[in-house]
């Protein structure tokens, strides 16, 4: 059975301390050769470049270009593959997920009178198109849909469709297929990693061009927003899964080998650490998650196993509170649970994390699915300047501002002033002698 590494902050070199807070998707420069031949494809030749791929990375053998759209046939026939327990989930993760977004949802507009006759705001809308995109290579992602789709319905978008890879069935998992359509979306297509992207930039014959693209996924995903920056908005960066188990010394090490294991076994390229103060709790969870491995598939142990023995996972042992907490603020995880009989005074000392769990009660993996809040995150860092997925990121606001007599005689002077000190003539004619005439031969 595979070892769960030890990572001993004060034995460590500051180098060595820094190769922990890589992630996979760091360096996507090498992708970027291997995807350009994708994304042209798809500009030329639209959905025959997306039934071909889908043909040979994602072993769909069937799957032809006339099939990229999933059908209402496909959907009556999801309904009928799943149980009816599992629609019953699907519909109450859908009614947590939908009660937690409404609350971001913004008002219209609002207005405040800044300087008596001086008027401003802010009016928001939804944006135009948009395409959420749901993984599913080493899985299918039926919470992801949820979590992609319920935000933008909210939010009000009115040409919102879902890109999701077929399976070997040239068929879309029936799970997606009832969560989209529960969460109010029917316009599902099929296309995976870099040529899901160039669809939503360019547009194919069957899949609209869309404005803005979310969704998690691979390095290949990830590369492709970044190359096509500059046709589509590439969303929030989301790639493979990462997660901190934080422990002190009231944590139960079973049930932090537990949730540790959690966020490892999405993948290999997966970055998962448990940090904890307490030898003894590093000790007791390095023992018992082999055991647990013991439980699982081959594959997802291989996953596990890969990811928590390497230097993008295991066990980091901390010699005091701070200076976990200062690793934990510089990794800036996806995901972070506090096992703790005081976790909110140990959240107090977080600032970098998408998503803080807390106590000894609340496990990632009913975060992922059922709590309400978005499971999809900002990963590599990037909780450090950037939110979770909510309805903000399906819309966009515009200032409004509207000026009586009053309030222009008030700010047109020292507007004057401000605009001569910049250089700026035309912005001081506006409101100087030459605007007071025009207004004096209209009056």
């Amino acid at each position: 059975m595979s070892q769960v590494a030890l990572h001993d902050l004060s034995k460590m070199s500051e180098s060595e301390r820094s190769e922990l807070l890589l992630r996979a998707e760091d360096d996507l420069q090498p992708l970027m050769a291997k995807i350009t031949p994708i994304i042209d494809a798809v500009r030329k030749e639209g959905d025959e470049a997306l039934a071909r791929f889908g043909r040979e990375f994602d072993k769909a053998a069937d799957l032809t270009a006339d099939a990229i759209a999933a059908t209402d046939a496909d959907f009556d026939a999801a309904y009928a593959e799943l149980d009816d327990e599992m629609i019953e989930v699907l519909r109450y993760a859908a009614d947590n997920i939908r009660r937690f977004h409404e609350v971001q949802l913004p008002q219209d507009e609002w207005t405040m009178e800044i300087r008596p006759g001086a008027h401003v705001g802010e009016r928001w809308s939804p944006i135009d198109s948009v395409a959420v995109y749901s993984p599913r290579g080493k899985g299918s992602f039926p919470s992801v849909t949820l979590m992609s789709v319920v935000p933008a319905v909210v939010a009000g978008v009115p040409d919102l469709i879902v890109l999701t890879p077929p399976g070997p069935d040239g068929k879309v998992d029936a799970a997606t297929l009832v969560a989209a359509d529960i969460a109010g979306c029917r316009r599902v297509f099929k296309a995976g990693g870099a040529q899901a992207v160039a669809a939503a930039a360019y547009g194919t014959q069957t899949i609209p061009c869309c404005m803005k693209i979310e969704g998690p996924g691979s390095p290949w995903l990830a590369a492709a927003k970044v190359m096509l920056a500059n046709r589509i908005d590439p969303g929030m960066p989301a790639g493979p899964s990462e997660a901190i188990v934080f422990a002190d010394e009231t944590a139960n090490a079973d049930i932090a080998a537990l949730d540790t294991i959690i966020e490892s076994e999405h993948g290999d390229d997966s970055s998962v650490f448990l940090v904890t103060t307490s030898a003894e709790v590093a000790e007791a969870a390095r023992a018992k998650i082999p055991e647990y491995w013991a439980d699982m598939s081959d594959e997802r142990r291989g996953y596990s196993s890969t990811v928590l023995n390497s230097k993008r996972g295991g066990v980091v042992l901390s010699a005091s509170e701070e200076q976990a907490y200062d690793f934990i603020n510089d990794y800036a995880p996806e995901h972070l649970q506090i096992l703790s009989d005081d976790p909110h005074g140990h959240a107090r000392r977080i600032r970098n994390a998408s998503e803080i769990l807390l106590g000894h009660d609340t496990p990632g993996s009913i975060a992922n699915y059922m709590m309400g809040p978005n499971c999809v995150l900002p990963t590599s860092a990037a909780a450090r300047t950037r939110s979770p997925l909510g309805v903000l990121n399906f819309m966009k606001s515009c200032s409004v501002g509207e000026l009586t007599r009053e309030g222009y005689d008030e700010m047109a002077p020292k507007t004057a002033v401000f605009a001569t000190y910049e250089g700026f003539d035309a912005h001081a004619a506006a409101v100087g002698e030459k605007r007071a005439k025009a207004l004096r031969r209209n009056s």
